[in-house]
């Protein structure tokens, strides 16, 4: 009796990881499938500038952009540390909409141009219809970061007017 406790235990519990497993495997290939949304890391919109701009414009926030290259180790690093530190990740998912742009993939070179992004990792912070409020090139620690949120929603309120 002992032995098949134990084994539905253990059956049980492979059952479960095997489901956590393939779940994560699922939202992974399909982009409309998104990861669980926690406090501990920056829940960005991936690579849509124009979902973040809905978003900010209904919730009258500012859209904090990392604009990201793929080879870059930097960015790679912010990802890894900065992104997840769990202040970061309460303030900047409090207030603002968060934005992480391929900038060479996609609408990422027009908007590179655009906002003038020649380096990477660049952390902009842009109002709902697209003017650039604060700008930051490099890697920052939490602590900075922090302080470059702050300063940024020190500027005020997005201005809700049309184009």
């Amino acid at each position: 009796m002992m032995k098949n406790k134990k084994l539905s235990r253990v059956v049980l519990q492979g059952l479960a990881l095997l489901s956590l497993l393939l779940g994560f495997q699922q939202a992974a290939g399909n982009p409309h499938l998104a990861p669980p949304v926690t406090g501990t890391q920056i829940n960005f919109i991936e690579n849509s500038w124009g979902a973040a701009q809905k978003r900010a414009r209904q919730a009258h926030k500012y859209i904090f952009v990392d604009a990201y290259a793929t080879w870059c180790g930097p960015c790679k690093q912010l990802k890894a540390t900065t992104f997840r530190d769990p202040k970061v990740a309460d303030f900047f998912n409090r207030n603002f909409v968060n934005l992480s742009l391929d900038m060479e993939k996609g609408e990422g070179p027009t908007l590179a141009e655009t906002w003038q992004v020649t380096a990477y990792p660049t952390l902009l912070v842009i109002d709902p219809l697209g003017k650039v409020v604060l700008r930051y090139t490099g890697f920052l620690k939490p602590n900075d970061l922090l302080m470059l949120g702050e300063q940024a929603l020190k500027k005020g309120a997005p201005k809700d007017k049309k184009p």
